[in-house]
């Protein structure tokens, strides 16, 4: 009785299925995915609930000052008997500045400002005088949102793609030091391996994604955040978009630069490289996400366009075809890095001892 080998197609799906079934028996994967689960939601609550309730300013007043002070929501106000008493409040430490009359103050403003080292930027906002301000361009995203955003998108992009990126090789590495690889490569084309455990490992980030995504919907939520959950909908979408290419993009790398050790120790020498290419653009993009020029730059490197354009879309600051676009590199890059990734994946697969060169993995 002959049997029939199996395709490509069915030797990719295998080789997934195996990638995803020993991930999900994996007790350290499944305990570590949902602790990044419940560590998200509870930052999505806590932001939610730090945004809807910030912090009071705390303002000693006497019976003179208080009614400069009635019904503004920012401050917590505390009322002394005298001038004296407030100013003793501050000193303690129990409120952060004192609204005393001011004998000496010349104008209609009779009272000043008591404070132990520096006076609260809040008070002296709501008491001072501003001229009106017409904005011509309205970006209703604050400076704190946007920091948030860009944070929680490159933490997302970094950790998955660390936590992927480091199996992805260290399963590689396992097979060449049990020499199970030799079996596999004798039933499935070495292709059809890489691309296995490519697709395998894409999924389950995918899923992660898509439950991040989730809860950060259900967290909004509950702490009544419509509007900034209206607002991440579409940038959401495409950071799921960019997220798929992007690890992509990095799985077939991290697999080939697994395939270039036959040993644990030796995985680093191979993947750090690939590890401070996802590091560097986040830091960029934490530190630079308020300019417009750096992130403009950053939204089109492919090795940052997943954490760069989503946050650019979110803020408006993208032009309707500038998402398109950089999707088009990112997606020739990562046709690229398949192309390098599999050669050096075929080239050191079966290659026992010392570190493959890259050199020779790319010409043998």
């Amino acid at each position: 009785m002959s049997t029939t080998a199996p395709t490509t197609a069915q030797s990719v799906w295998l080789v997934a299925e195996r990638e995803i079934g020993s991930k999900l028996r994996s007790k350290p994967f499944v305990i570590s995915s949902a602790i990044l689960l419940l560590i998200a939601l509870a930052g999505v609550v806590w932001g939610g609930f730090a945004a809807a309730s910030p912090p009071k300013t705390s303002v000693a007043v006497t019976s003179e000052t208080a009614a400069l002070v009635k019904g503004i929501d920012v401050l917590k106000v505390t009322e002394a008997r005298d001038a004296d008493a407030a100013v003793a409040l501050v000193r303690k430490g129990t409120v952060e500045a004192a609204l005393v009359p001011d004998p000496g103050a010349d104008g209609p403003f009779s009272a000043k400002i008591v404070a132990k080292e520096s006076a609260p930027s809040e008070l002296v906002a709501v008491l001072s005088v501003s001229p009106h301000v017409e904005v011509l361009e309205k970006n209703p995203q604050n400076a704190v949102l946007r920091y948030l955003v860009a944070i929680g998108f490159g933490v997302v992009f970094l950790m998955a793609a660390s936590m992927f990126g480091g199996t992805i090789a260290q399963s590689v590495v396992e097979e060449k030091q049990t020499r199970v690889v030799e079996i596999l490569i004798s039933a499935i084309p070495v292709r059809a391996l890489l691309a296995g455990k490519v697709i395998g490992n894409t999924i389950l980030a995918m899923a992660q994604i898509v439950a991040l995504v989730a809860i950060a919907s259900i967290g909004l939520g509950i702490t009544g955040q419509a509007e900034v959950l209206s607002g991440l909908g579409g940038p959401l979408v495409w950071f799921a978009v960019f997220f798929l290419f992007g690890f992509i993009l990095l799985a077939s790398l991290f697999a080939a630069a697994g395939a270039m050790v036959s040993r644990q120790e030796d995985i680093g020498s191979t993947t750090t490289p690939l590890t401070m290419l996802i590091l560097a653009p986040y830091i960029l993009v934490i530190i630079f996400n308020g300019n417009p020029v750096v992130m403009g730059v950053l939204s089109y490197i492919p090795f940052s366009a997943p954490v760069a354009m989503p946050l650019r879309i979110y803020l408006a600051d993208a032009q309707w075809w500038e998402p398109l676009l950089s999707l088009a590199i990112l997606v020739a890059t990562c046709v690229a890095a398949i192309l390098v990734g599999a050669r050096i994946y075929r080239n050191s697969l079966l290659r026992m001892g010392a570190r493959v060169k890259l050199s020779e993995a790319l010409s043998a």
